[in-house]
C-alpha cells in the first residue's frame, strides 16, 4: 500500500466498493451485546471476538478500513500478533474512535454534546505512532418536541471541525459521524430537515477550520422515518430522500460517504445502500461503515464457542461482501438465500 497522504488514505479505505467494519464499540456496549448471547464481556472475550472478526477470510478485498476502541488499538491476538497489524495483514487499515462520549448541554433539555477534544492532540500523537491512518468522532442529534435546536446543532458540528483539523494536522484521515438518531415516532420530512440542517452546519465549519474536504470522509445517517413511527417509509423513498439531501449538502470533493447503520437490520441496511448507489448520480463513493449490520450474524453464530468460529467468520464474510456489491449497486435480495 503506497499511500503518501490523507487523500489518498481517504480514497483507498472507500475503493471499489470496500467500506469500513466499526468495531469501536465501547466495553460497556460490548458488555450489552455480549449480554446478548450469554458471554461474560472480559478483556480475554473481547480480544477473542475482535481477533475472530479479523481473521476472516471475507475482510479482504471488502473491508478497506476497521474502527477501533482504545483497548482494542493496543491488544494482541492469540499467537502474539498486534490486532492492529491483522487488519493491515487484511489489506484494511486501521483506524480509532478518539471522541470521549456525550454530555448534556446546558439550556438544552434532551441535548447533547460530544466532548473530547482537551487532550485529544496528544492522543492523536499515539495512536499515529501505533498505525493508525484514521479516526472517528461521533455527533448525536436527537428528534424531537422543538429539538433539535441550532445551539446543540452548530456546538457538536463545531466540535466536529476542531477534531477533523486536529486529525489531519496529525496525519489522520477524519471521519466525521454526525448521528441523526432514528429513535422516536417522527417523520421522513423531520429527518430530512434535521439531517440537512446538521450538514450545512457541517460542512460551514469544515470551511472555517480550513479543513481538506479530499482527505476527509463522511459517516452519516440516512433519512429514514422514525422507529416508532407509524409511516414508514420504502426504501425507494429512503433512497431518493437520502440522496437528495446529500446532493443538496456534500461537497464534489468528498472521496467518500460511509453510512452508518443507525439500528435498521443488516439486510435493509444493505438494501438502502444497494438502492442508493444503482440510482447514482453523485461524485463520491457512496460506501457503509457498518457496526452491528456487519457484526449481528456473527455473534450469534459464535455465541462465544471456539468451534463456532468458522460458522461466525462465514456469517461476517457474507454481510461484507453484501455490502461491497450494494455499494457497487450491484446487490440483488436473492444473494442473501444461502
Amino acid at each position: 500500500m503506497s499511500l503518501k497522504n490523507i487523500e489518498d488514505i481517504a480514497a483507498y479505505i472507500v475503493a471499489g466498493g470496500k467500506g469500513i467494519l466499526a468495531a469501536d464499540e465501547s466495553n460497556p456496549t460490548c458488555g450489552k451485546r455480549f449480554d446478548s448471547i450469554g458471554v461474560e464481556s472480559t478483556e480475554e472475550n473481547r480480544r477473542n471476538y475482535r481477533e475472530m472478526l479479523f481473521r476472516s477470510k471475507g475482510m479482504k478485498g471488502n473491508i478497506g478500513g476497521v474502527i477501533l476502541f482504545d483497548e482494542t488499538i493496543r491488544q494482541s491476538a492469540e499467537d502474539g500478533t498486534l490486532l492492529r497489524d491483522l487488519i493491515t495483514s487484511q489489506d484494511a487499515l486501521p483506524g480509532i474512535k478518539v471522541d470521549k462520549g456525550l454530555e448534556p448541554i446546558d439550556d438544552c433539555p434532551g441535548e447533547t454534546v460530544t466532548v473530547g477534544l482537551e487532550g485529544l492532540d496528544e492522543r492523536l500523537k499515539e495512536y499515529s505512532s501505533m498505525g493508525a491512518k484514521f479516526t472517528k468522532w461521533r455527533a448525536v442529534i436527537n428528534i424531537g418536541d422543538g429539538i433539535p435546536t441550532d445551539k446543540c446543532i452548530d456546538a457538536n458540528m463545531q466540535a466536529l471541525a476542531d477534531y477533523a483539523k486536529c486529525a489531519q494536522d496529525n496525519g489522520m484521515v477524519p471521519i466525521v459521524e454526525p448521528e441523526v438518531l432514528m429513535d422516536g415516532k417522527h417523520s421522513i420530512d423531520d429527518c430530512y430537515d434535521a439531517t440537512d440542517r446538521s450538514l450545512k452546519s457541517l460542512f460551514s465549519h469544515l470551511d472555517k477550520k480550513g479543513v481538506n474536504i479530499k482527505g476527509t470522509i463522511l459517516k452519516p445517517n440516512m433519512i429514514t422515518s422514525g422507529k416508532d413511527s407509524d409511516v414508514q417509509a420504502s426504501i425507494d423513498e429512503v433512497a431518493k430522500r437520502t440522496l437528495e439531501c446529500l446532493i443538496e449538502n456534500v461537497p464534489s470533493e468528498l472521496p467518500g460517504i460511509a453510512f452508518l447503520s443507525g439500528g435498521q437490520s443488516d439486510v435493509l441496511a444493505t438494501a438502502h445502500l444497494d438502492a442508493m448507489n444503482k440510482i447514482g448520480g453523485f461524485t463520491w463513493k457512496l460506501s457503509f461503515s457498518y457496526g452491528r449490520a456487519l457484526q449481528a450474524a456473527a455473534l450469534q453464530a459464535w455465541g462465544g464457542k471456539p468451534e463456532n468460529v468458522f460458522i461466525s467468520q462465514d456469517e461476517l464474510s457474507h454481510r461484507a461482501e453484501m455490502n461491497k456489491l450494494a455499494s457497487l449497486g450491484e446487490w440483488e435480495e436473492e444473494l442473501e438465500e444461502r
